[in-house]
């Protein structure tokens, strides 16, 4: 057994183990930290089969963009766990039956399409897979690509769409108004008397 099967092997269980944490502490903080070493771990079992740049990829953005993110955010907004309980036995055995039936298509699909795979290919020397990916990804699977970005693009514009309020403490600006408008109707000089503070009678001796 080479050091590389061990090291996979343990990375392995610390991310079962993590991912494990994620969905039963009982702290949300909890729960985004071990989410957050779930990501580290992934991405060191990436770099094992030498994709560097996805594994690099998945902790500048995951976690150094989004999970730091959701930290800040479960912090700043005390979660009470006490509500979140409520109800759990009565959901818990479909929840689990759901959880069994997902794991066992996973392992399906694994087993199907990576059982009867052998050892990778040598990598030849010089050998680019941050060029690899972009090629596949605009060549051979575009339309993949673009269909993921419209489905980023259309959850964008329902976020926005859902935490839009209708609000009248503010107001809106309207440009063809800003454009229409003259000095005269924003400024407006006013002549007044100058006030001038007659001295005490202390200070006039």
């Amino acid at each position: 057994m080479t050091f590389d099967t061990v090291l996979f092997y343990i990375l392995a269980v610390v991310l079962v183990i993590s991912a494990f944490r994620v969905i039963m502490s009982t702290s949300p903080v909890t729960g985004v930290l071990h989410l957050i070493l779930t990501f580290f771990t992934a991405s060191m079992m990436w770099m094992l089969i030498q994709a560097e740049f996805l594994a690099l990829v998945l902790v500048l953005v995951y976690v150094g963009a989004v999970m730091v993110l959701f930290l800040f955010v479960v912090m700043m907004l005390d979660m009470r766990t006490e509500g979140l309980k409520e109800g759990m036995r009565v959901y818990l055995p479909l929840g689990l039956t759901i959880g069994v039936v997902m794991v066992l298509e996973m392992a399906f699909v694994v087993w199907t399409t990576w059982g009867g795979v052998g050892s990778p290919a040598p990598i030849p020397d010089g050998f680019d897979n941050t060029r690899a990916l972009g090629v596949a990804m605009y060549t051979e699977y575009a339309y993949a690509v673009e269909v993921g970005g419209l489905v980023l693009l259309v959850g964008m514009i329902a976020a926005i769409a859902l935490t839009m309020r209708k609000r009248s403490d503010y107001k809106r600006t309207q440009p063809s108004h800003q454009v229409q408008v003259r000095a005269a109707d924003r400024v407006r000089l006013v002549s007044m008397t100058a006030q001038v503070e007659e001295a005490s009678e202390g200070e006039k001796q």
